[in-house]
């Protein structure tokens, strides 16, 4: 059988390996892609220096943009050569840190032909997207329990669409999708946090109020304009988010807090430490309602494992409804060299929002 090299994380907090894998040939309704560009994640930090979930030698990785190169036979949607993204995670085999991934056709969306997303340039774009979009849909409709329609009908307006939702963290990648799905849908009162530098961008995505999450006086300031009711927490750090967020929220409200929970962060000197505990990392108000996001989850419902990924995806990125993160170009004259760069930059927290992108695949 072929062969293809992957990027694994074989002990925690050490160097990342290249390990040769089996090609493996597309069945059902699986599609074969050569990776071309991948946009590296939090979770990729969480995954090799805590080893979070991890089974070694793993693959890494989640959002992938790449070529389509073979069919599955019960593939009904994809074609050969198609230019596709998606977010595939679930095994060693759809994982993108490697070149050639076999991925159900359900987890792809075609890449927009348009100019904005020709050319490698598009790719990269489009490399960006997925994962982040994936998890804030899920995280707004599953654990926040705020109406997203699909389709949209004309004149819609959500039954919630007053209600102050706040969005921590939300120069982020999933963070910005977030204000992005929101003001797509109709709501009015989109509250954010973010560094300063980021504010002015946030407000042209929908973001009614942006506040320094620095500033002392951020919990006092964010409750002069009364109660908040919905919180979606994209940095999920037990003194850098939680803390501060159990401090504004009162009996009724709901948290939603991207997993895992940071108690130490990962840096070249100490190991991270992390936890699922969302209710107990902290003192809530009772009555308050603080959940952990599983964006691996979002399968379990019907409507978005059929629709998110393949249709509603694309068509707000297509419609210029949502707009993909910036991004930085890890560069490295080998895959394990790129891997590890971006890896690094992660570690040292080298990026404000935008995405770290490298290629996989040589270029072509």
């Amino acid at each position: 059988m072929p062969t293809h090299p992957a990027v694994v994380t074989v002990t925690p907090r050490g160097k990342l390996e290249i390990l040769e894998v089996p090609t493996l040939t597309p069945k059902e309704n699986q599609v074969k892609i050569r990776v071309d560009w991948i946009a590296s994640t939090p979770l990729n930090l969480h995954q090799a220096d805590g080893h979070l979930l991890v089974t070694p030698p793993q693959i890494l990785g989640g959002g992938l943009a790449g070529t389509v190169l073979s069919l599955g036979p019960d593939v009904k949607r994809l074609r050969v050569g198609d230019r596709v993204f998606g977010f595939a995670w679930r095994s060693n085999e759809e994982k993108p840190h490697q070149v050639y991934v076999v991925v159900p056709e359900n987890l792809l969306a075609r890449v927009p032909e348009t100019e904005e997303y020709a050319g490698e340039q598009g790719m990269r774009r489009a490399a960006t997207v997925s994962d982040s979009f994936v998890t804030a849909w899920h995280s707004l409709v599953t654990y926040l329990g705020l109406e997203l329609p699909w389709p949209k009908r004309e004149g819609y307006e959500p039954p919630k669409r007053d209600e102050r939702v706040l969005v921590w963290g939300a120069s982020s990648s999933s963070g910005s999708y977030t204000v992005q799905v929101l003001k797509w849908a109709g709501y009015k009162n989109i509250l954010a946090t973010a560094s300063p530098k980021h504010h002015a961008a946030l407000k042209e995505m929908g973001a009614a109020e942006v506040y320094d999450y620095r500033d002392p006086a951020v919990v006092e300031n964010i409750l002069k304009g009364g109660e908040v009711r919905y919180v979606l927490d994209s940095i999920g750090s037990v003194d850098g988010s939680v803390t501060p967020i159990s401090k504004i929220v009162r009996r009724g409200a709901i948290v939603a807090v991207l997993l895992p929970v940071i108690i130490k962060d990962a840096s070249e000197e100490e190991a991270p430490i992390y936890t699922f505990d969302v209710t107990g990392s902290v003192n809530w108000e009772e009555g308050v309602t603080a959940l952990g996001v599983r964006t691996h989850s979002y399968l379990d419902n019907e409507l978005h494992a059929e629709k998110l990924q393949p249709e509603i995806m694309p068509t707000l990125l297509q419609e210029g409804a949502i707009r993909p993160t910036n991004q930085k170009i890890i560069e490295g004259n080998t895959l394990l060299e790129r891997a590890q760069n971006a890896l690094d930059t992660l570690r040292r927290k080298e990026v404000s929002g935008e995405r770290l992108v490298w290629r996989i695949a040589e270029a072509q």
